[in-house]
């Protein structure tokens, strides 16, 4: 994976709990995340994953990060759902690194 494109989405999707996932929650888990990222940078992956993940999709991706082996379980699975919204992550990834890099 391109680093460009682990940064992006692990500023997006940070640390942050499923039950307070809202749209505007991933620009919020940038900022407080602890890697270093300026406001506009944040505000800006924000706006893609806003853009390119609807809510359910956002709620499910930051579930990843307390339990990464669930992202690796819906990136191998066979069902269709999981390799559409595994698609839409990719996306989201690479929307950001081109938009906000």
């Amino acid at each position: 994976m391109p680093l460009r494109f682990m940064i992006a989405t692990s500023l997006a999707l940070a640390t942050f709990t499923p039950a307070s996932i809202a749209f505007a929650d991933v620009e919020r888990a940038c900022h407080q995340s602890d890697r270093a990222a300026s406001r506009a940078l944040c505000r800006c992956i924000g706006r893609v994953a806003d853009a390119t993940l609807n809510r359910s999709e956002q709620r499910t991706v930051a579930r990843w990060f307390a339990n990464p082996d669930e992202a690796q379980e819906t990136r191998q699975s066979d069902r269709s759902s999981d390799e559409r919204l595994w698609r839409r992550y990719k996306s989201f990834g690479t929307s950001a690194v081109r938009q906000c890099g």
